[in-house]
């Protein structure tokens, strides 16, 4: 798995993707280089992609705080150790809740301990065989998890949004249709990935991260 760990590596796929798309420069030129969204490759990081998934930052935010008091670490057994019904009482979904023991279980039986060695594609696929864990949910986990290189969550609204603008698309691209575009940054996807989230916080006049 081609990995981007670093500020040059980052920089070094800018320059790419610059060439193969001048109006990233754009936002490079107005913002600097985004920042790299990095975090341990563990259960807790899953988990905490599960939460957020279709509600709002706010939300998400609530619900993980009430989690992080309850289940301390996140390790395996703290979250097998917990019914349903004592997540669900946490805030999540009852789909959410199973999601959570799904994962807490894979990761307990070692399915990940060898992920950063994989090639994307095969951890792309393990974690998508998770019931609950989409495409979206497995491509930010490998994109901040993982550190891939060519993560691409084309599912992802803010990205949608920020490609519309960037490109001066007539309409919203379709998760589809942004999965094509983003073939034309093939292998650095997460790097522009991280630069049209710095756009969508422009265009929501958003803090700097």
């Amino acid at each position: 798995m081609k990995r981007l760990d670093t500020l040059d590596d980052l920089a070094l796929a800018a320059d790419r993707l610059t060439c193969a798309e001048p109006r990233f420069a754009s936002v490079i030129e107005r913002n600097g280089l985004p920042p790299l969204r990095h975090a341990e490759p563990d259960l807790k990081c899953l988990l905490r992609i599960v939460t957020d998934q279709l509600i709002s930052l706010k939300a998400g935010e609530a619900i993980w705080n009430r989690l992080c008091n309850q289940l301390g670490d996140f390790s395996p057994e703290a979250v097998l150790a917990r019914s349903d019904a004592d997540l669900r009482a946490l805030g999540l979904s009852g789909a959410k809740a199973r999601t959570f023991h799904f994962a807490a279980r894979a990761f307990a039986a070692g399915q990940f301990s060898s992920a950063g060695q994989q090639a994307e594609e095969d951890v792309f696929r393990l974690l998508t065989a998770l019931p609950g864990v989409g495409p979206w949910t497995a491509s930010i986990f490998l994109l901040i998890g993982l550190r891939a290189a060519d993560a691409w969550p084309a599912a992802d609204l803010a990205l949608q949004v920020a490609a519309q603008d960037l490109l001066s698309l007539a309409e919203r691209p379709s998760t589809d249709q942004l999965v094509r575009i983003g073939d034309a940054w093939r292998p650095d996807r997460s790097t522009a990935a991280l630069i049209l989230w710095q756009h969508y916080r422009n265009l929501r006049r958003m803090p700097r991260e």
